[in-house]
């Protein structure tokens, strides 16, 4: 500053420019955490891409165990959790004990649980550790072919994914 001038004999230009300067590291910091917390969320096509896979390796897995007659094995896709939830028809049934007891009683034989398929797969995942899987199933049995549609929640435990929530109709 000029021997003799003030701050306020300064132009308002030159005045204002600290607060200017200031406002604009502000907003340079705000942004820098806004695109730092957002990059922290997201995941990668590469991310996205193996969970799609091992959530379809999974439900691969229950297939196969189902087509030969292992329902303790198909099981292991769901979460082993008094937590799980499982909705068929008008009926909620809550943990991982009573759904494998129901899948027992009603599928108590070869003749009735036949070839499961899953197909039309659709996997949205929400985020490192949650998707949402929509799809078709299908029975093929002598006498019948019972089908219909179904959506999983999908959580990602330390062990990998598992189906925390299923409504099938």
């Amino acid at each position: 500053m000029e021997r003799g001038r003030t701050n306020r004999s300064r132009p308002r230009l030159y005045r204002s420019r600290p607060a200017i300067i200031r406002g604009m590291k502000n907003t340079i910091l705000i942004l820098f955490i806004l695109f730092a917390g957002s990059t922290a969320f997201s995941q990668s096509a590469k991310e996205v891409a193996k969970a799609k896979t091992d959530i379809v390796a999974v439900m691969d897995a229950q297939a196969a165990a189902w087509n030969h007659g292992d329902v303790d094995a198909f099981m292991l896709g769901y979460w082993n959790s008094s937590e799980l939830v499982f909705v068929s028809g008008d009926g909620v049934t809550r943990g991982w004990q009573p759904t494998l007891d129901r899948y027992k009683k009603n599928y108590n034989s070869r003749e009735k649980m036949g070839t499961l398929k899953f197909s039309d797969l659709e996997i949205d995942v929400l985020s490192k550790t949650s998707a949402v899987v929509l799809g078709s199933w299908s029975l093929a049995r002598a006498n019948d072919n019972p089908h219909g549609k179904f959506t999983l929640i999908f959580k990602k435990f330390g062990d990998g994914w598992k189906i925390v929530h299923d409504h099938t109709s």
